[in-house]
């Protein structure tokens, strides 16, 4: 079986080598997602587990999960291109697919720039420059437009809230964090070493959010499971608000969506506690 594998994997580096359109896996959903909006959708031929937009990710064939992937499969899928996730994808899962002189690529993307900047980059690697260039820009004029804020407004302090069981928010590095900020918000676990780190509930008292944001709910279940804690600024303010998690917490164009929402709930936050 073991030299059958080899064999299937030095035939498909061979056949990779010969091709002039590059066939590509990604190991994270965003990345697939971002390989679409870089005009590169037909070049996609692999993808992991919850790689559901656009419609068309949802056919094709997936390798495993963003943290394990059948070799094997992703194997037979002949890619020329690896896309992974930086600090989502593990080392040691990038090492053994350079290890199988793969091409392996990773992606950051921990700010708003390195969207249009991964855009950009999938559109060098797919031969999409053209398309890829375009999305890049238009991301780039709509991040502009939604960064103006009146000046001398003051910060907010919000706390980001990922998951309840555990309370699970996200750190000042997180991409989630420069949208609270360009909003007119002080994300308040902003100082954690994790990205995406768990909290408890005396650390959120503690810090007395002014407002908070959930992506893990609706705004009812959001109200109801902070509505106890009427100590908080944000219980007694009503300034408590649900985020769609497929817009706010990936990576792509439509974070820009979850971006207008955010501010929006800023918005009305600000007029509630002045």
């Amino acid at each position: 079986m073991r030299t059958a594998f080899i064999l299937l994997l030095a035939l498909t580096i061979a056949q990779a080598a010969e091709s002039s359109s590059p066939r590509i896996v990604s190991l994270a959903p965003h990345l697939t997602e971002l390989a679409f909006a870089a005009g590169a959708g037909e070049h996609v031929v692999g993808t992991v587990e919850y790689s559901d937009y656009p419609d068309a990710a949802r056919n094709l064939p997936e390798v495993g999960n963003a943290w394990r992937v059948d070799m094997e499969q992703l194997v037979f899928l002949q890619p020329d291109v690896v896309l992974a996730w930086d600090e989502g994808t593990p080392v040691d899962l990038v090492a053994r697919l350079e290890a199988m002189a793969l091409r392996v690529v990773t992606v950051p993307t921990f700010s708003l720039q390195e969207v249009a900047n991964a855009l950009r980059s999938i559109g060098r690697i797919a031969g999409t420059e053209q398309q890829a260039d375009a999305a890049a820009e238009r991301f780039e004029a709509e991040l502009k437009a939604l960064s103006r804020r009146p000046a001398g407004q003051r910060e907010m302090s919000v706390f980001v809230q990922l998951d309840d069981q555990p309370l699970y928010t996200v750190n000042g590095r997180h991409i989630i964090d420069e949208i609270v900020t360009r909003c007119g918000g002080r994300n308040v676990f902003a100082g954690l070493q994790q990205l995406a780190p768990a909290v408890s509930l005396e650390a959120v008292l503690a810090r007395d959010p002014e407002v908070i944001l959930n992506t893990d709910g609706t705004a009812a279940e959001t109200l109801s499971q902070w509505s106890r804690w009427t100590e908080l600024e944000a219980v007694q303010a009503g300034t408590i608000y649900a985020l769609s998690p497929d817009t706010i917490a990936r990576p792509t164009p439509r974070i820009l969506k979850g971006m207008a929402e955010t501010c929006a709930a800023l918005e009305d936050a600000r007029e509630r506690l002045d």
